[in-house]
């Protein structure tokens, strides 16, 4: 990847919606060498997706919750039935897999508290875990899906 490239990747992560003429603007090249780049770059698997982001609170979903989930179970059975539970829950928008002390890291959103708790129980209902806990956000100081481009030139 090049300059160009970072450039046109910096500009469809804030704002997918741009037309192909308006980031060869931007860029300064012509629209289609852009068209061609992002081609390359979404069969790349750089560009995975493009989506319009919502904002939750807007659609009902004012509460924020970061579950951790504690298994003694680590078989791959276990694995594959957590991960079947967690997609069929559409409220859980994140899962991570961690290092450490916690085995799963949940981002989850819900229109309140009785809201998470339905959905905690739908978790624990549908696979065993040792251990789960909650912490939810009061404020968002920073939220953004741009992922930094210092790491991907040439």
């Amino acid at each position: 990847m090049d300059r160009v490239d970072t450039h046109l990747l910096s500009l469809i992560q804030q704002q997918a919606g741009l037309t192909v003429a308006e980031i060869a603007e931007e860029v300064g090249i012509s629209s289609t060498p852009v068209w061609k780049r992002i081609k390359r770059l979404e069969k790349a698997g750089i560009i995975r997706k493009k989506v319009t982001l919502l904002d939750a609170s807007k659609i009902g979903l004012g509460l924020t919750g970061f579950v951790l989930i504690r298994t003694t179970d680590h078989s791959e059975a276990w694995i594959e039935n957590f991960a079947r539970v967690v997609e069929q829950i559409p409220e859980i928008v994140e899962v991570h897999r961690m290092a450490g002390d916690i085995d799963y890291l949940l981002k989850v959103v819900a229109p309140d508290m009785e809201g998470y708790d339905n959905i905690y129980k739908r978790l624990i209902n549908g696979v065993d875990i040792a251990d789960v806990s909650a912490s939810f956000s009061m404020e968002v100081v920073k939220e953004t899906t741009a992922l930094p481009l210092t790491y991907a030139a040439d």
